[in-house]
């Protein structure tokens, strides 16, 4: 019974905290993300642009990993989708996708790399 009490207090605590205002993220959509930066006294507002490969849904603590590719490095991020810091989500496009995970995505390059893209 203490277990489910705890649980309740824990998840109306998270409500508070939880954005309602993100589209809905699926795995093999690219997006861009605007997150503030800190960078001694002052703000500013940074944008990046990737694949979603991974989603790990857990209620306020839900991420995404995001992976681009720059000079030919690739670059992976986790993001909380939830932080404050994050200012804005925009879709840029949505793929079709048969995979929860799409980790095989690190071992290709180039044109192999490319998702078919899904229309609405």
């Amino acid at each position: 019974m203490k277990i489910k009490h705890s649980n309740t207090i824990i998840q109306s605590v998270e409500k508070k905290f939880i954005k309602n205002e993100m589209p809905f993220l699926e795995v093999g959509d690219s997006i861009q993300i605007s997150v503030l930066i800190k960078e001694g006294s002052r703000e500013r507002i940074q944008t990046s642009e990737g694949v979603i490969i991974s989603i790990n849904n857990n209620n306020l603590n839900t991420t995404i990993t995001i992976r681009k590719v720059l000079q030919n490095i690739g670059v992976e991020r986790i993001y909380l989708i939830h932080s404050p810091r994050i200012t804005n989500i925009k879709i840029i496009k949505k793929a079709k996708v048969r995979k929860a995970k799409l980790y095989y995505l690190r071992s290709r390059s180039g044109k192999a790399t490319r998702l078919k893209q899904k229309f609405n």
